[in-house]
């Protein structure tokens, strides 16, 4: 596919997405944002992609907006800004997911991979909630990460004030929203806002490694309904969530790569799963 300010590249199963302008550290810009809600439904619809890869190019992951873009505005609909677009386009391909992961954003839990952020620079404002948003986070002993609204006069954006305090605590999201001061990896790690961190020099090659595990080891199908049910469960009771599991679980019993999992494993031998 070709793309102005994203690269798209499918290989052995794993979608890499990279904003690239790497001389703006991959600020964002509304272009971009169409780029890569269109890169995610293609990878989420392509039954040869297990697992999506959200990254930068260079030395950076995502700067925020590009506030020289803002003169884009004026040719936008209200809706391209808010989200309705993106929502219907997931919703139209998706079927219907929870209306809250239908935003401008908060999306990607309706896409139907595991989406990791592969943060190889600094995330910072809207660099940090694309990476907030994604399933799993990964960052470079160089990343940086970061919230800086309060010290542009801006209140948390886009939902990061629900998705935050999920993700490290309420006292340490209010700290990071508060102070608005970036933390690198070791400390991103430390309060759970990354789940692996390697060293610059191998980043990348982590990266691989890691999605390829979930492209070569481990069931689509599996992939597929265990982050519809984690999402879909914020908004149920315990009980709620333990009978969808029970009837998904019966419903796995049945499937293709059930038995490939058993056979596999009792062979000795690498998993051919079909996510049927």
């Amino acid at each position: 596919m070709a793309y102005d300010e994203i690269i798209y590249e499918v290989t052995d199963g794993i979608a890499t997405i990279t904003l690239n302008r790497p001389d703006k550290l991959n600020a964002s810009t509304f272009k971009m944002e169409r780029e890569i809600r269109d890169a995610f439904v293609a990878a989420g619809r392509d039954d040869g992609v297990r697992v999506i890869v959200l990254t930068g190019a260079g030395r950076g992951f995502c700067a925020g907006f590009d506030t020289s873009s803002l003169a884009e505005a004026a040719n936008e609909s209200q809706g391209a800004l808010d989200g309705e677009q993106l929502g219907t386009h997931v919703e139209d391909v998706f079927g219907t997911p929870h209306p809250d992961y239908l935003g401008r954003y908060s999306y990607f839990p309706s896409i139907p991979k595991p989406i990791i952020a592969a943060i190889n620079g600094p995330a910072v404002g809207l660099g940090m909630i694309m990476a907030m948003f994604c399933d799993v986070r990964l960052a470079s002993d160089s990343a940086k990460i970061g919230a800086p609204f309060t010290r542009l006069g801006l209140v948390a954006e886009h939902g990061i004030s629900w998705l935050l305090p999920r993700l490290v605590g309420l006292s340490n999201a209010l700290d990071l929203l508060f102070t608005a001061q970036p933390v690198n990896a070791e400390e991103a790690s430390r309060i759970g806002l990354v789940s692996h961190v390697y060293p610059a020099a191998d980043f990348r090659a982590k990266v691989a490694e890691y999605a390829g595990h979930l492209a070569r080891n481990v069931s689509p199908r599996a992939l597929r309904i265990t982050k519809a049910q984690v999402y879909a469960d914020q908004y149920r009771t315990l009980d709620e969530a333990t009978l969808i599991a029970d009837e998904e679980m019966d419903k796995s019993l049945a499937t293709e790569d059930f038995r490939e999992g058993i056979n596999h494993f009792l062979e000795k031998r690498q998993a051919r799963f079909t996510g049927r």
